[in-house]
């Protein structure tokens, strides 16, 4: 049976959920890991799929929810911990989350660029934007081309702009729509599109690339951070295939919103300096079903410290022996400019891992940076989709080439928080057949992914199979590590309930409750047992809705036992509400709230687009009379093109 079977259930299996990330439904493996301080010789090891197309390939791997001895788990973690902290200039957030700069803002011209990725690696020798074929290069030189017609600034995110040290009165200046558009060159900047590939829906389909995506360069900030800025809609590519390379408003206010809004939630994620109209109109099949329309164009210039993905490996180590140095070369630059801390490691520190097998195989992290390398892009995956289960985000497209090698959420297409809790729940129309993508399929979709990067890594020499197999251990152990600690913190507790949780998320499901509002209500929770039976329920009123005589007794036992938690606790309930608060948002990205501001930035009003990059700003305040923002959806919301969308731009 293939994996996609083994894996991702048809949604009818959803409706008895015993959940969700707890163990019951999930095909990672889970085994225990000891730190050795002493080597093996080599032992025969599993192979992994190969990664054209391995879709098929792959054997089943169950999660349990049988967790490593904490001790171990410290063990492991401290040492990875340990391998990371010896970079003295290694920033631990890679979206963006340092300290605010407070030195001299710059002038756009006074930007420091250090285009490390066309100086370090091989690109393309020709520079025309006809789509083909690329070979053996990393990316093509490119300049902007879209057509604009007095381009015009819709909004700018003031955190991103102190990323880079610039100056908040440059976004005034009459220009600069035409320099954020690509209309005019911004002096420094040496513009490309970067080759790769990946799997689609699980299926290898070759080249992809940045179709309309054109990399400015790289800005070096006055903390020697580096970041790429990135025009998305600014034109065609030899990427491009048979699309147009530009974008919509529609879609650009999304990813514009959405990148801020996960910042500040705490999440890993690429983020965006700035949106601006184009002035012209793009034509597009939203719900391709041969009614295309005309639709205003727009850009996002779009920020990260890498735009690498799967994707821009998979591309070189399928195309053969003669590619697999362009594999290297592209490890050893991440390594050096994002992971400098595995290139400091020596063989003298014997940082070595059981693998759990009986045979007593061991993996030297220390004695090969590239094994090193995969087991942290594996940890840092599982973190992030761990952080996304917790505040009920659904990506929707998470195919090889989406997968950022930093473990950034990256690709805003058609994305979606979940309302009503649906563990089946596919913000992508194009997704529905099979619901891959669904919001409970996501943990294992990330291992799934993993196996093709870590099998690349193994085609190309980099890493062996035993390495390649230890980093999906690992990254099996880190989602689960860090999903239940989400969940504890979530719900109050000081130490992870498992039975708690599974019938808490059951319940939701059957209800069909809110998944936001209802951890945010259940802060106001009171640890008392002396209250009546019949108003345990009170505080949840607003957000349990029509539940029946038998639905509310199943709350009722539930409320009970969880009460029974708390006040075995010895924490207060003042205290409680307080850390439950800082982790449940009270405002969520709800794909209304954005087609709200969409239908008004399209009649030319750009209000709401500001308002909401305001409110998302601060998630988990409560934002006096702003309470609108975090009401459930109305009626108009469950339309199509707001509740769901498809990939089309």
């Amino acid at each position: 049976m293939s994996l996609v079977s083994h894996l991702f259930p048809k949604p009818s299996v959803f409706s008895n959920i015993s959940l969700l990330c707890h163990g019951h439904r999930l095909g990672l493996v889970r085994r225990r890991s000891t730190l050795l301080i002493r080597r093996h010789p080599p032992a025969s090891f599993t192979s992994l799929p190969s990664p054209l197309p391995a879709h098929s390939r792959h054997g089943r791997r169950k999660l349990s929810m049988d967790s490593a001895s904490p001790e171990v788990s410290a063990s492991v973690d401290s040492v990875a911990e340990g391998l990371k902290n010896q970079s003295l200039n290694n920033d631990d957030r890679v979206d963006g989350g340092s300290s605010i700069n407070h030195a001299t803002k710059k002038k756009l011209e006074d930007l420091n660029w250090d285009n490390s990725f066309v100086r370090e690696l091989p690109g393309d020798p020709r520079t025309d934007i006809i789509p083909r074929e690329v070979l053996h290069a990393c990316y093509s030189k490119v300049l902007p081309s879209v057509e604009v017609q007095s381009p015009q600034l819709v909004a700018w995110s003031e955190s991103v702009a102190d990323l880079l040290d610039l100056d908040p009165q440059e976004f005034e200046r009459p220009d600069f729509p035409l320099l954020f558009s690509g209309a005019s060159p911004l002096v420094g900047a040496s513009p490309y599109a970067q080759c790769y590939g990946g799997h689609q829906f699980g299926m290898w389909a070759g080249q992809l690339g940045d179709g309309r995506a054109i990399t400015l360069g790289e800005i070096l900030n006055s903390r020697s951070e580096r970041w790429e800025l990135q025009l998305k809609g600014a034109g065609k590519t030899p990427y491009s295939r048979f699309a147009d390379g530009l974008a919509v408003l529609r879609s650009s206010i999304r990813e514009f919103l959405c990148s801020e809004a996960m910042h500040s939630l705490g999440i890993p994620t690429t983020r965006a300096l700035c949106l601006l109209t184009t002035g012209t109109f793009v034509t597009r099949d939203m719900f391709y079903d041969g009614n295309p329309k005309e639709e205003p164009g727009a850009i996002v210039c779009r920020v990260a410290q890498s735009f690498l993905r799967f994707g821009s490996y998979q591309i070189h180590a399928s195309r053969g022996k003669d590619d697999f140095k362009i594999v290297r070369a592209l490890a050893d630059y991440v390594i050096r400019h994002h992971f400098p801390h595995l290139e400091n490691m020596s063989s003298s520190q014997s940082v070595s891992f059981s693998t759990g097998n009986t045979d007593s195989s061991v993996v030297d992290l220390t004695s090969n940076k590239y094994a090193a390398w995969t087991v942290e892009v594996a940890e840092r995956t599982a973190s992030l989709i761990a952080s996304w289960q917790g505040v009920g985000f659904t990506h929707g497209v998470l195919n090889t080439d989406n997968m950022s090698i930093l473990g950034l959420t990256i690709d805003y297409g058609p994305f979606g928080f979940l309302d009503a809790f649906d563990p089946s729940f596919t913000p992508n129309t194009t997704d529905l057949p099979g619901r891959r993508y669904c919001f409970a399929n996501q943990p294992d979709i990330g291992l799934w992914n993993i196996a093709q990067f870590a099998s690349t890594l193994s085609a190309a020499e980099l890493i062996n199979d035993k390495e390649a197999n230890y980093a999906m251990e690992r990254y099996g152990d880190k989602f689960m590590d860090d999903y239940q600690a989400i969940m504890t913190k979530k719900i109050g507790l000081p130490k992870y309930n498992k039975q708690l949780i599974s019938k808490l998320l059951n319940n939701m499901a059957v209800d069909k409750v809110d998944y936001t509002n209802f951890f945010r209500s259940l802060s106001n929770l009171k640890a008392d047992p002396s209250i009546p039976e019949e108003e345990l329920l009170v505080p949840l009123k607003a957000v349990l809705l029509d539940i029946g005589k038998e639905r509310k007794e199943a709350w009722v036992s539930w409320v009970k036992t969880y009460m029974e938690e708390l006040a075995g606790s010895g924490i207060s309930d003042e205290e409680r509400k307080a850390s439950m608060d800082a982790v449940n948002p009270k405002y969520i990205l709800r794909n209304y709230l954005c087609q709200t501001a969409i239908d008004a930035a399209e009649q030319g009003d750009f209000g709401e687009v500001r308002q909401l990059l305001k409110i998302m700003e601060r998630p988990f305040d409560e934002q006096p009379g702003m309470e609108k923002y975090a009401r459930l959806p109305p009626a108009w919301a469950y339309r199509p093109g707001v509740c769901m969308l498809s990939c089309s731009s």
